[in-house]
């Protein structure tokens, strides 16, 4: 079973790499000594990519592996259900 996500992997990497730079612009700050304001604006902005990029990535999860497990049903649903119910209070506490 491929992940839910393969039909847009490349939009996925991109994003992430995009996330990766503002990272590394965030060590510049630091290195040269930015204000602390700015440096968590920055750190902000970052953190709600990362979620952004997980929601998504959440949604590509239920609609596609949970779903087909659902109609296999058995203990495979219920495993996989479990599974995005955790990943989702992850999401929620971070």
């Amino acid at each position: 079973m491929q992940p839910g996500y393969t039909e847009h992997k490349e939009a996925v990497q991109k994003r992430l790499k995009r996330i990766e730079g503002q990272i590394r612009g965030i060590q510049g700050m630091v290195d040269d000594d930015r204000y602390c304001i700015n440096i968590l604006e920055q750190i902000a902005a970052a953190t709600k990519a990362l979620q952004s990029v997980a929601i998504e990535l959440l949604d590509d999860h239920l609609a596609h592996c949970v779903a087909d497990a659902v109609l296999e049903g058995g203990d495979a649903a219920t495993e996989k259900v479990a599974e995005a119910s955790a990943a989702i209070a992850r999401l929620v506490r971070s």
